[in-house]
């Protein structure tokens, strides 16, 4: 059973107690958020939009951090121009805890 989760304009495919480093998300350390879900797949497969309102994916920070450090340089020949800039992503730790599909009826 996993499920296929949207943050930060990235796709994750997720299974319950798997960890990921996902864009740093606006809660505190410890609280949990609820994730959401593309796709979800078991014996069935739920895509639909009336079947994803009934899928949860829950998961709870870990830690916030912050990436390695990408080096960004410009450069331009003939012309004396040369720049150096750097960029540390902003990261959060999550463990998804829940991946669960509700059993009920649907809207129709």
């Amino acid at each position: 059973m996993y499920a296929i989760v949207k943050t930060g304009g990235k796709q994750y495919r997720v299974q319950e107690g798997q960890r990921l480093l996902v864009e740093r998300l606006p809660v505190a350390e410890g609280e949990i958020v609820a994730l959401q879900p593309l796709m979800y797949r078991s014996e069935e497969v739920v895509s639909d939009a009336s079947g994803l309102a009934r899928v949860t994916v829950s998961a709870r920070v870990l830690s916030h951090e912050r990436g390695q450090k990408l080096r960004v340089f410009k450069f331009k020949p003939k012309r004396g121009y040369r720049r150096r800039t750097g960029h540390r992503q902003e990261l959060s730790r999550i463990e998804v805890t829940e991946v669960a599909l509700k059993e009920g009826s649907d809207g129709a």
